[in-house]
C-alpha cells in the first residue's frame, strides 16, 4: 500500500485508490506525511487538525484521533506504516516506495545532471502529482504553511523541464505547459519569463509583451512592485528585436517584423493559409540569409514605459548604445495551397506597376490592396505570401504592422504611426517598401498610415469590407470565403499524402464539409491527422461530428482554435449584431431579408440593414442576389453557442438596439 499526498490524500495498491474523507484523522495523517519520517510535535498536530480553536482535553482528543488513524490502517491491512508515537510527537514511517512525495523528490535528485535521461525523470517525477494538493484535507495550517512549499517543490521542476525544452528548440512544444503554469501562479516571474522567450521564438512577439504587461499589472495591483531586472531586460531585447537570451536560445522571427528584398517562397511545407485574429499564424522558421541587401528594421510598438525604437535607441531618436540587431524575416508561409486566383490578383497588382513612380499626385502614394474575410479565411496568410513573391520588387523591404489588439480593439493612430516609422527608418534612400497594415478595424487607421509609407505598396487586411476606404481610394479588392471542395481536398492532400487521402476520398470530403472549408479548421483537422497516423480519416470525422465545432483545436496553441476564434469574432461585434447572428444560426438554408424579419420581429429595412452588417463583418456569405448564408462551422458555433451558455437570444432588435450600432463600421 501507497500513500498519495501530491492531489487529494488517498491511499492505493497500485490498482485501486481510495480517496479520504474529509475529517480529523485525514488532517492528522496529512500533517504527518508532509513531514515523512519526521517527528511533529504534538502542538504542531494538534493546531493542523484543530487550529486556533481547540478543545478542552486537546491531549485526549488527539490520542483519539491517532487511534482513529491506525484503525484506518487496519482497514487498510497497511501495517508497515504504523503511526509511531516518541517523546513530544509522532511519526510516520515512509520511503519514496510508500509515500509518492519522496518518490518524486528522488526521482527530482536523480535527474540532476543525469544528460539525456534527465528530462524523461523529471516528466516521471511530475506525472506523480495528480491535481491541487490536499483538496480533502480541512487543515487551514497545512493550506497556509506546507500546501506552498510543495508547491514550490514542483515549480522547481517545472521551471527545469521547459528550460531543457527551450534549449533543445522546442519552443513551441513547451507552450501548453508554460501557459498553464503562469495562470495557475501568475505572480511567478521565472515561468513568465520561459513563456515570453517561447512566445518570441516561435514569432509571436506581440504575445510576448502582452505576457510582460500581465505580470507587471499583477505585480503592481497586488504588491506594489514592479517585474524584477531580468524580466525587464527581456522585454527591452524583445522590443528591440534581440535575441532573449537563455541556455542555447534559438533567434525566432517577433510578429511586427521586416522582409530582406529578394526573398523568395520557401519549399513546400505542411500548412496552408489560414489566420485566426488578425496575426500571423503560419508555422514559421527563420529564412536564409540573402546576400547584403538595404533592409527595413524590425519595430513591434513598445510598452508604454520603455518607447525603444527597432535599433536600441527611443523613439524619439536617441542614440542606441550598441549596433542595429539582426533583422528578422517576414514569416513565411510553408506549403501554401489555394487561393490561386487571388494570389494571381493580388500579385499581379502589386508587380504589375511601375511602383518605384507612386501612383498618387507627386508619385509617392503607395499601391493599395484590401484583402477581407471572415475570421479563419486566411487573410494574413495571403498577404505574407504575396509579400514573398513580389519581394524583388520593393528593393526597400517589406513589413508587417499588426493593428489591433488581442481583444480586436484598434491600435491607436499614435502608436501605430511610431511602430510603422521605426519600421521604415532604415530604408535606403526612400527605396519602394511593401507594408502589410493587419487586422484594420476602421478605414481610417488606413488612411492616417498612407502618407507614412511613401511610394511602394500596402497590403490591408482587415475582417471588414472597409466600403468607405473603397470609395475614396479605390484599393485592389480580394475577398476571402470558404475553400472550394477542390481546394480543401488539395490542402489535405497536401499534408496528410495522396494516398492516405485517396484511400478514405469519401471521409476526406466529410471532414471537409465539418470544417464548412474553413482554412483554418481545416489547418487543425489536417495537423491532428498527421500527428495520428494510424487514425482513419472516418472515425476522425465521426469523433469530430459528435462535439463541433469544439474539437478544432489544437492543446499546444491557444490561437489554433476555431470556438475561440469565432468568440473573439463575435466580441468585436456590438450586442445586438451579435445577439441577431445568434438567432440567425436557427435559420436552414437560405437566409432573406423577410426571413430575418420574422425571426428577430423586426421591419424588413431594418432586417436587410443587419444582415449587410454581418456580411460586412465576414459571418455571413452571398449565394443569390437577395439571399445570404451562414458558413454550416459558424454555424454550429452560435447553434452550440447559445445551447451552452444556456441564454435566450432576445427575441427583437429593437429600434433602439439598432441606432447604437456604429455607423463607421462599412
Amino acid at each position: 500500500m501507497r500513500f498519495q499526498l501530491l492531489g487529494p490524500l488517498s491511499i492505493t495498491d497500485g490498482r485501486d485508490m481510495v480517496v479520504l474523507p474529509p475529517s480529523k484523522p485525514t488532517s492528522l495523517l496529512a500533517a504527518l506525511l508532509v513531514r515523512p519520517g519526521e517527528v511533529v510535535p504534538t502542538s504542531r498536530l494538534r493546531q493542523a487538525v484543530w487550529g486556533e480553536e481547540q478543545p478542552a482535553t486537546a491531549k485526549a482528543a488527539l490520542q483519539s484521533c491517532v487511534l482513529r488513524l491506525r484503525r484506518l490502517f487496519a482497514k487498510y491491512d497497511i501495517e508497515e506504516q504504523a503511526v509511531v508515537a516518541v517523546a513530544g510527537g509522532y511519526l510516520v514511517p515512509a520511503d519514496h516506495d510508500t509515500l509518492d512525495l519522496l518518490r518524486f523528490r528522488r526521482l527530482a535528485a536523480r535527474a540532476d545532471g543525469a544528460g539525456e535521461t534527465e528530462l524523461p525523470l523529471l516528466r516521471k517525477a511530475l506525472g506523480l502529482w495528480r491535481g491541487p494538493l490536499l483538496t480533502n484535507v480541512p487543515s487551514e495550517l497545512l493550506h497556509r504553511d506546507e500546501v506552498p512549499r510543495l508547491v514550490e517543490e514542483r515549480l522547481r521542476v517545472v521551471e527545469r523541464v521547459c528550460e531543457i525544452q527551450l534549449a533543445r528548440g522546442r519552443g513551441r512544444e513547451v507552450l501548453v505547459d508554460l501557459w498553464e503554469a503562469t495562470r495557475a501562479h501568475p505572480q511567478h516571474e521565472g515561468l513568465t519569463a520561459q513563456l515570453m522567450r517561447a512566445l518570441y521564438r516561435v514569432g509571436r512577439q506581440n504575445e510576448a509583451l502582452a505576457e510582460y504587461r500581465r505580470i507587471r499589472t499583477h505585480l503592481r495591483d497586488e504588491l506594489g512592485v514592479d517585474p524584477g531586472a531580468e524580466l525587464q531586460r527581456l522585454e527591452l531585447a524583445i522590443l528591440r528585436g534581440d535575441e532573449p537570451r537563455g541556455p542555447e536560445i534559438e533567434p525566432a522571427a517577433p510578429a511586427a517584423v521586416a522582409l530582406e528584398p529578394a526573398v523568395r517562397p520557401s519549399a513546400p511545407g505542411p500548412f496552408t493559409d489560414a489566420d485566426t485574429d488578425g496575426t500571423p499564424t503560419p508555422a514559421t522558421a527563420p529564412a536564409p540569409a540573402p546576400a547584403p541587401a538595404p533592409t527595413v528594421a524590425a519595430a513591434e510598438h513598445p510598452s508604454p514605459d520603455s518607447p525603444v525604437s527597432a535599433k536600441g535607441g527611443s523613439a524619439a531618436g536617441a542614440p542606441a548604445e550598441r549596433g542595429p540587431a539582426p533583422v528578422p524575416r517576414l514569416p513565411h508561409v510553408p506549403g501554401f495551397t489555394g487561393r490561386c486566383r487571388e494570389t494571381a490578383d493580388l500579385v499581379a497588382h502589386l508587380g504589375g506597376a511601375d511602383v518605384g513612380a507612386g501612383v498618387g499626385t507627386g508619385g509617392t502614394a503607395p499601391l493599395l490592396a484590401l484583402v477581407s474575410g471572415g475570421p479563419g479565411m486566411g487573410k494574413t496568410a495571403l498577404a505574407l505570401h504575396a509579400a514573398h513573391l513580389v519581394a524583388d520588387r520593393y528593393p526597400g523591404g517589406a513589413v508587417l504592422l499588426p493593428m489591433s489588439g488581442p481583444d480586436g480593439a484598434p491600435r491607436p493612430a499614435a502608436d501605430a504611426a511610431a511602430a510603422l516609422r521605426a519600421l521604415l527608418r532604415c530604408r535606403d534612400g526612400g527605396a519602394p517598401c511593401l507594408v502589410i497594415l493587419d487586422d484594420v478595424v476602421h478605414p481610417d487607421q488606413v488612411r492616417d498610415l498612407l502618407d507614412a509609407t511613401g511610394p511602394g505598396a500596402v497590403i490591408v487586411t482587415s475582417r471588414l469590407g472597409l466600403a468607405a476606404l473603397v470609395a475614396t481610394h479605390g484599393p485592389a479588392v480580394v475577398q476571402l470565403g470558404a475553400l472550394s471542395p477542390r481546394e480543401s481536398d488539395a490542402l489535405l492532400t497536401a499534408v496528410l499524402g495522396r494516398e492516405r487521402v485517396a484511400a478514405e476520398a469519401a471521409a476526406a470530403r466529410t471532414l471537409a464539409e465539418l470544417c464548412g472549408h474553413v482554412p483554418l479548421a481545416l489547418r487543425i483537422v489536417a495537423a491532428r491527422l498527421l500527428t495520428r497516423p494510424r487514425t482513419r480519416l472516418a472515425d476522425y470525422a465521426e469523433w469530430l461530428r459528435r462535439d463541433l465545432p469544439a474539437r478544432l483545436a489544437l492543446p499546444d496553441d491557444p490561437r489554433m482554435s476555431v470556438p475561440l476564434a469565432l468568440d473573439g469574432a463575435l466580441r468585436r461585434l456590438p450586442a445586438p449584431l451579435a445577439d441577431a447572428h445568434l438567432r440567425l444560426a436557427r435559420l436552414h438554408g437560405r437566409i432573406t431579408a423577410p426571413a430575418t424579419a420574422g425571426a428577430l420581429a423586426i421591419p424588413e429595412t431594418e432586417a436587410e440593414e443587419l444582415l449587410e452588417r454581418l456580411l460586412d463583418h465576414g459571418l455571413l456569405e452571398d449565394d443569390q442576389p437577395g439571399t445570404l448564408r451562414m458558413n454550416e462551422l459558424f454555424r454550429a458555433h452560435a447553434l452550440r453557442r447559445t445551447a451552452r451558455t444556456g441564454d435566450e437570444v432576445p427575441r427583437a432588435v429593437t429600434a433602439t438596439a439598432r441606432r447604437a450600432l456604429p455607423s463607421g463600421a462599412t
